[in-house]
């Protein structure tokens, strides 16, 4: 069974098998998760997501792709494109929000991945309201955990502690 826990710290402190990055579509780095995560990473990550884009095109939206992790301490970054809330009805941003969470959890199992963080993607700067967000993060990420047994631990890493409060309650821990 898949234990489901909820923290608030720097999700580039992770010792995980993966740690999740809320990406913009060009996997370009930028603020917030995703500065921080290719600033501590280092340069290797960034030249990954490069050539998957000059192979594949831009993320879009709900979908993701992995790389390796360069200098953090997990092995893999698992890059998704999160909604922005401005941008899709309140139906079509939380479908798109959970197809992150079920894209990034599809591949930490495809690559062998037993733990893996997630951030509270959309959050941030895309202006996803913070309750439909969690309640999206962990309905999801439960209902797939729940089919799938793959993956031992899931971690939601909060940045603050409104985050870790909305996660607490709805997670139960």
């Amino acid at each position: 069974m898949t234990r489901i826990s909820v923290t608030t710290g720097d999700i580039t402190r992770q010792r995980v098998d993966a740690i999740v990055n809320a990406a913009n579509s060009h996997l370009a780095g930028g603020g917030g998760v995703d500065g921080a995560i290719h600033a501590a990473g280092g340069p290797s990550i960034l030249a990954e997501c490069r050539a998957w884009v000059a192979d594949n095109g831009p993320l879009p939206t709900g979908k993701a792709m992995i790389t390796g992790a360069g200098a953090l301490p997990a092995r893999h970054v698992i890059h998704t494109v999160g909604p922005v809330w401005a941008e899709h009805d309140p139906t079509e941003g939380r479908l798109l929000l959970a197809s992150c969470y079920e894209s990034s959890l599809e591949l930490a199992a495809g690559h062998g991945c037993a733990t893996v963080a997630f951030p509270n993607i959309s959050t941030g700067v895309y202006g996803f309201p913070k309750l439909p967000a969690a309640e999206t993060a962990v309905s999801t990420v439960r209902e797939w955990v729940s089919r799938a047994s793959d993956i031992a631990e899931v971690f939601f890493v909060c940045f603050d502690e409104e985050n870790e409060a909305i996660y607490s309650e709805l997670v139960g821990s």
